[in-house]
């Protein structure tokens, strides 16, 4: 397994509309692994492939306190989704930033799993957050873009700040 490099927004790759897995083989299951690394190295409690520059419709979730909970979702889709919750989203392409963001309240998911066997998963409070934060990103979406164009002009200024500091640190 290894670490893989996570992108920081506002790298203009997070915007890439990320493709369907056609076959679920061991390049896929091995990609899963290495995610799994990064999401657990970060520490973080959900990555999509386009973060780190995999442009898959593959995301990870594991939002339990132990991290021996990972839930693997291959094309996702939303099937299913009702009522709004608010909730303070963070991300590992946005390091150090929390803000509110409006959401479904509960979804139904329908994926494939590592080995490519379909399911369907019903989540509500923070796990259906995470679900569609993280499919956000494989349709090229970061959540600053919820955000008002201030906020998101601040945050995006921040980013770069931070990338000049790495670049001159490194």
């Amino acid at each position: 397994m290894a670490i893989l490099n996570i992108l920081n927004y506002p790298d203009p790759r997070l915007h890439t509309i990320a493709k369907p897995i056609e076959v679920v083989d061991n390049s896929i299951r091995k990609l899963i692994d290495d995610m799994a690394e990064t999401m657990y190295a970060a520490p973080g409690i959900g990555l999509a492939a386009t973060q780190v520059n995999r442009h898959l419709q593959l995301i990870l979730v594991d939002i339990s306190e132990t991290k021996d909970s990972l839930k693997v979702f291959i094309n996702p889709k939303i099937i299913e989704s009702i009522g709004q919750q608010a909730y303070e989203e963070g991300c590992l392409s946005v390091p150090d930033v929390f803000e509110s963001v409006t959401r479904a309240e509960r979804i139904k998911v329908k994926a494939l799993d590592r080995e490519g066997k379909s399911f369907e998963l019903e989540a509500d409070g923070l796990l259906a957050v995470c679900i569609q934060h993280e499919m956000d990103h494989l349709l090229g979406k970061v959540f600053v873009e919820y955000l008002s164009p201030l906020k998101r002009n601040r945050i995006k200024t921040k980013m770069k700040k931070r990338a000049k500091e790495h670049l001159v640190n490194a």
